[in-house]
């Protein structure tokens, strides 16, 4: 709700002598205004530091004034004289830029560099709290041209300080509760206490600002424990002019119902605790990186429609502590296999899902029908349903998965549960994390960054417009403060949930500086190493370095800090991440026909193609690694840094840890959709099962972290949803019962679908291509041998890039390989952890068995793993894989991914 206060009580408002913040506004709407804007301007000025500012593509000539206003009433329009502003500071043209500034704001456009003069530099901290608006001015006064300033530039030089504060936030302690809020442009601020989260403000706190750090404060002589506040700030906002926010808190730690009011807790205090929460540590099972096997999980998909959970239970947090549910069982299972983490898609607050009378909808419909889709789409924004890419308060668990989102305390100790049971179920726990962005911004509701500090936090264009690249509203960490937020919130999730790694949403958004000091401030806080892992994407307004050295795939090698590969992923699904139409069927990967195994679709395609897709495999197994030596199908022998990707190198890591395998996550068709569409239609399913199980043998081959999405193991379908980020139950569906993979159970929602519905269609509607329950627990158990012959052998975990370089050897390379076996040896002597003299791996990917050759081997006394010859053996025809010691030989089956070893 807004309301609008008459413009005269505005003016007094913004006055030095204005009256303090009533507890009345603590129990007033949203939004107050104050004083509206008279009209809206662009912001294509920028401040470079507290001095200067450039205004790009602007002419040089006339007079450049600094107009003011402290209740937003400036009018500037062109061939006017300025109204509305309650002074002005002239600025004069400079070539004198520091070097700092001049590389923070390297991708401005050319323009005038403006100079405020020294005895006015004094006067700017508080005029930072007004309305700034820059004209061109003719002699007479007359305006040629106005803008409004983007500020980061100015707050983050003239409030440096505010970095090294340490306890933004409610901070109760024993008879006081502390309560820090940086809002540098802040005209005043108050904090309103409520003894619910629905009653009335039953107390309201004047802060205090320090012109030091731009933060508000104030000390409450009680300890506030178990109550809720908000903030009113009064600011001007570029949308809406002087206005008075009711806002949470930035760094809430929890919230009431629907995020409407922060809740006052010391993550400390023993009532937040489970019993033991204290001395739990996470199982021992990673010494590197590289020791990752990581299961990629979403909270209400685990356990949402696994019927030995209790009901209440299902969806939630409290879900993971029923030991013997099918779904814990089915983690448990994993952690025995090898399974090292959980990777829990995001569980901070988000805005896009209702934490009461959340809609839950029940579809039904033919398996080609799109009844199921028109059914979901009608409620997918009120459903109880979102991956959670939407961030709210990056500090505070969400709420719908916590058995009451009414008690703050709630969400808090059940999410520490949660953990604690991943724990002794052998698993460690991941989280991803979506700094690059907030769900919205401005005066939105759910929008609380720039309801405090207005055109702040997030990156701008050259119009002041935010970017948002990334869908929403691009968040700009190469900014002070949005900087300290995210490390301050990583700091808490380690310190405070004892997360032991992070995936870091578009993480090539942030700046590789930022990211290293977050890897060094998580690192201290816990006392161990949390590993940090993130996608390396280069695109949008930062690509190729323009703001800064990105968090990205080619600009983080050195860094020990992880990204995912797209080299062997689409090497082996076939195609890209953004295709559509007949490329969906036709581009075919390694595992799924190319070439030796066309589908009706694919046409011709040239041999080399093929033998291009191979050696991209072999990169990935490989580790991605810059300095890898490699015999390549073209005769010659090259360092992957130096083998083309797309225009980029092949090769971009310098260490394995900072390669992530993978070939499926939450993103796109899963990998079974995947296969569905590119599998020649005759393909049966049993095979298609042991074509899934080839995918993820690479994942586990590949030198590196091991990556993979929940359900990849059992054959999961989303009905080929490319995007089921907001598809509701329906199409996000899990059986841990193993009896259905839930393809075929509707046409994918429309919006990002519907112009593949016509080549969907028959796909869903053939009965054939559903997994049956013998093809699920094929690859569920298949899968789990995977795991343990990993888990088994650092040869498939080693350490740095020399190891790789000095041991792996792939065979059955160049020009006149079998393009459709990939063969590897390593050399185990003398190698910690390696428990086999050698490794020898081979993958089929044909339909057909083969038999490839390596001098190298003749002679050696090498035997299946023992995983393949154990009774219990998850893939029978692993063990049928000969090796010839005379001539060094191997037959290996079709399909199929098989492993030698000798002591």
């Amino acid at each position: 709700m807004i309301r609008t206060v008459p413009f005269a009580l505005a003016t007094a408002l913004a006055s030095s002598a204005h009256a303090a913040i009533s507890l009345d506004a603590c129990n007033g709407p949203a939004t107050t205004t104050l004083a509206a804007a008279p009209h809206a301007l662009e912001a294509r000025a920028v401040w470079l530091n507290r001095a200067l500012a450039k205004w790009p593509g602007s002419p040089s000539d006339g007079k450049f004034k600094l107009h003011h206003s402290p209740t937003a009433a400036i009018e500037a329009i062109v061939g006017r004289k300025v109204k509305g502003a309650a002074g002005a500071l002239d600025l004069e043209s400079t070539n004198a830029v520091s070097k700092v500034a001049a590389e923070r704001f390297q991708y401005l456009a050319a323009g005038p560099v403006l100079k405020l003069a020294d005895k006015d530099l004094t006067r700017l901290p508080a005029l930072h709290r007004e309305q700034l608006v820059l004209t061109r001015e003719a002699p007479d006064g007359t305006v040629l041209a106005a803008t409004r300033l983007q500020a980061a530039g100015a707050l983050d030089d003239l409030y440096a300080a505010a970095e090294q504060v340490p306890d933004l936030g409610a901070t109760p302690a024993r008879k006081r509760t502390g309560f820090k809020l940086w809002a540098p442009t802040a005209q005043q601020a108050a904090v309103c206490v409520f003894d619910s989260g629905s009653s009335r403000a039953g107390a309201v706190h004047q802060l205090a600002m320090d012109a030091a750090t731009g933060v508000w404060s104030a000390q409450v002589p009680a300890d506030l424990s178990g109550r809720y506040y908000t903030y009113a700030v009064d600011v001007v906002s570029e949308q809406a002019g002087l206005v008075r926010n009711l806002v949470t808190d930035p760094y809430s730690v929890s919230l009431s119902t629907d995020s409407q009011r922060s809740y006052i807790a010391d993550l400390d205090a023993a009532r937040l605790k489970p019993v033991g929460w204290d001395k739990e540590r996470a199982p021992q099972t990673v010494k590197s990186p590289v020791d990752m096997a990581v299961y990629e999980l979403h909270v209400r998909d685990f356990s949402r429609d696994d019927e030995t959970v209790p009901p209440a239970k299902r969806g939630k947090y409290t879900a993971f502590g029923e030991s013997d549910s099918n779904g814990m069982r089915h983690l448990k299972a994993l952690a025995q296999a090898g399974m090292t983490d959980i990777h829990l898609l995001p569980v901070y607050d988000i805005a896009s899902i209702p934490e009461k009378n959340c809609a839950r909808p029940q579809p039904t419909g033919a398996p080609d029908g799109d009844t199921q889709q028109a059914l979901i789409r009608k409620t997918a924004h009120t459903d109880c349903y979102n991956w959670g890419y939407d961030p709210w308060h990056y500090n505070a668990p969400e709420g719908s998965y916590a058995s009451d989102p009414a008690d703050g305390a709630r969400r808090i100790v059940e999410f520490r549960e949660m953990v604690m049971h991943l724990h002794r179920a052998g698993l460690r726990v991941g989280l991803d994390v979506v700094y690059n962005h907030t769900f919205v911004a401005g005066q939105d509701g759910k929008s609380v960054l720039d309801r405090v500090v207005p055109g702040y936090y997030h990156r701008l264009n050259a119009k002041g417009g935010i970017e948002r690249s990334t869908c929403c509203d691009n968040t700009a960490t190469e900014n002070r403060m949005m900087g300290k937020l995210m490390i301050d919130s990583a700091v808490l999730w380690a310190k405070h949930y004892k997360i032991d790694s992070f995936r870091f949403d578009l993480m090539g958004h942030q700046p590789r500086a930022a990211m290293e000091r977050l890897q060094g401030a998580v690192d201290k806080a816990t006392g161990r190493s949390v590993q940090l892992l993130g996608e390396g994407w280069n695109f949008g307004e930062v690509a190729n370095g323009a703001r800064f050295v990105q968090a990205s795939q080619l600009s983080l090698n050195g860094s020990g800090i992880g990204t995912f590969s797209d080299r062997a992923r689409d090497a082996v699904r076939g195609g890209g991440a953004g295709d559509s139409g007949e490329a969906l069927v036709s581009r075919q990967g390694w595992i799924n026909g190319l070439v030796y195994d066309p589908n009706a679709k694919a046409g011709a395609r040239p041999a080399t193609e093929l033998l291009r897709a191979a050696d991209m495999v072999r990169i990935g197994l490989a580790g991605t690694l810059r300095s890898y030596p490699l015999a390549t199908f073209e005769g010659s022998t090259r360092k992957l840094e130096d083998i083309d990707y797309g225009g980029q190198p092949a090769g971009y890591a310098s260490e394995p840890g900072e390669t992530v395998n993978y070939v499926e996550n939450h993103d796109n068709q899963t990998l079974y959709d995947n296969n569905a569409l590119k599998l020649p239609l005759e393909t049966g399913s049993a095979d298609r099962a042991r074509v899934q199980v080839l995918g993820l043998a690479i994942t586990a081959f590949s030198q590196g972290i091991a990556y993979y999405h929940a359900g990849s193991d059992i054959l999961r379908s989303k009905s080929l949803d490319r995007n089921s980020f907001n598809s509701g139950d329906w199409f996000n569906r899990l059986d841990w019962t193993y009896q259905t993979n839930h393809f075929g159970t509707g046409l994918p929602p429309a919006d990002d679908n519907a112009k593949d519905w016509p080549l969907f269609k028959p796909v869903l509607a053939n009965a054939a291509l559903r997994a049956q329950p013998a093809d699920i627990a094929f690859a569920r158990d298949a899968f789990r041998d995977l795991l343990a012959i990993r888990a088994s052998t650092t040869l498939l975990r080693m350490r740095t890039a020399e190891d790789v370089a000095q041991r792996l050897r792939f065979f059955n390379t160049g020009p006149r390989q079998e393009p459709t076996v990939v063969a590897a040896t390593i050399d185990g002597k003398g190698y910690a952890g390696a428990r086999f003299g050698s490794l020898t791996y081979l993958i089929n990917a044909d339909k057909v068995a083969h038999v490839v050759t390596d001098a190298g081997l003749r002679g050696r006394q090498l035997r299946l793993h023992p995983v393949h010859t154990a009774a219990g053996a998850g893939d029978k025809r692993a063990a049928t894989a000969g090796y010839d010691s005379v001539n060094g030989t191997f037959s290996i089956p079709p399909r199929t991914a098989v492993v030698f070893v000798e002591d």
